[in-house]
C-alpha cells in the first residue's frame, strides 16, 4: 500500500480522464459532513445526476493506506456514478497515525447518517444506499457494511441500524490484516504491531465479521496484486459465502494493485451492472 500512496497522484489524474467523457458532466458541490464537535472537520464532494430522483446513493472512500491521499482520487468514479443515475458522496476521513482505528470507520458511519439526514435535500432514496472503496477505502467500506446493526464494539457509538447500507463494492481491499506480520503501515493504523495488539488486528479484519445478514458484496481484485494479494478477496469471498452471504468476485487479469485501480473500466462496468441489479430488487 506504500507504493500505491506514492503513485496514486498521477494515477488519479489519468484515471479521471479515462473515466469516460459522457454527455453529462456532473459538477460536485463540497459539503461539510462531520458534526460540529468532531475532532476534525470532514468534507465530501456531492455529485448529483442530471435527471430527477429519488436516486440511489453511493458513498465513496479513497485509498492511501489509511494515512494519505485524498477524495480527489475517487473523482472519476464519482462522476461515472452520477452519470449512471446515482448520487455520489465522495468523502474525506481522518488519517493515521494521528487518528488510529476505529476513527476512520466512525467517519464512514457518520457519513451514512449525514446522507440519510439530508436525503430529501439531495433527492436520495434513504433505503437505497451503497458504499464503494478501493484499497484501504475498500477495507473501511467492507467493515462499515458488516458491522452495522450488529451490536458489537465497532457498531458503537456511531453505528447502529441507521448506518446499514444495501450494497458494498470493494476493490483491492485488505480483508485480513493479520496477514501483515511486518511493515509500518498497518501498525500505524492500528496503534501497535501484530504481536502487541493481536486483538485489534483481528477486530479490524473484515473477514472476522462475516455473517448471513451482511449486505450484498461486489469485490474486484487484481490477480497480480502484490500489495494486497488476491487471497484477501478469495478468502473473504469463501468466508462470506459459507456464512450465507451474497458475494461476487471479479478478478482483474494482468494487473497489480496500482494498475487495478488505473485500468478499472471493466471492473467499474461490472460493478455498475451489479449495483443496478441489486437496487432493482429493493
Amino acid at each position: 500500500m506504500c507504493r500505491l500512496s506514492v503513485l496514486l497522484g498521477a494515477i488519479a489524474l489519468l484515471a479521471g480522464c479515462m473515466a469516460g467523457a459522457s454527455r453529462f458532466q456532473p459538477a460536485p458541490v463540497e459539503r461539510v459532513y462531520s458534526p460540529a464537535d468532531w475532532p476534525q472537520t470532514l468534507y465530501a464532494d456531492i455529485y448529483v445526476p442530471e435527471q430527477r430522483g429519488p436516486h440511489a446513493a453511493v458513498i465513496l472512500a479513497h485509498g492511501g493506506g489509511w494515512a494519505r491521499r485524498s477524495r480527489a482520487d475517487m473523482d472519476g468514479i464519482a462522476r461515472e456514478l452520477a452519470q449512471a443515475g446515482y448520487v455520489a458522496m465522495n468523502i474525506d476521513y481522518r488519517f493515521a497515525p494521528e487518528h488510529v482505528f476505529p476513527a476512520q470507520l466512525h467517519d464512514l458511519q457518520i457519513a451514512v447518517r449525514w446522507l440519510r439526514q439530508h436525503a430529501s435535500d439531495l433527492d436520495v432514496d434513504p433505503d437505497r444506499v451503497a458504499v464503494l472503496g478501493y484499497s484501504s477505502g475498500g477495507h473501511l467500506a467492507t467493515l462499515l457494511g458488516l458491522v452495522a446493526g450488529q451490536g458489537g464494539e465497532l457498531d458503537y457509538p456511531y453505528g447502529g441500524e441507521d448506518t446499514r447500507v444495501q450494497a458494498v463494492v470493494a476493490g483491492g481491499a485488505p480483508m485480513d490484516l493479520r496477514k501483515y506480520a511486518g511493515g509500518r503501515l498497518v501498525p500505524s493504523f492500528l496503534g501497535g504491531t501484530r504481536s502487541e495488539v493481536p486483538e485489534v488486528f483481528a477486530a479490524a479484519s473484515p473477514v472476522t465479521h462475516v455473517h448471513s445478514e451482511a449486505p450484498p458484496f461486489f469485490l474486484f481484485h487484481a490477480r497480480q496484486d502484490r500489495t494486497v494479494p488476491l487471497e484477501h478477496a478469495t478468502d473473504f469471498q469463501a468466508a462470506l459465502a459459507a456464512a450465507g452471504g451474497d458475494v461476487e468476485l471479479y478478478e482483474q487479469t494482468w494487473r497489480g494493485h496500482i494498475t487495478g485501480f488505473l485500468w478499472r473500466s471493466d471492473a467499474t462496468a461490472a460493478a455498475l451492472s451489479w449495483l443496478e441489479d441489486v437496487f432493482a430488487t429493493l
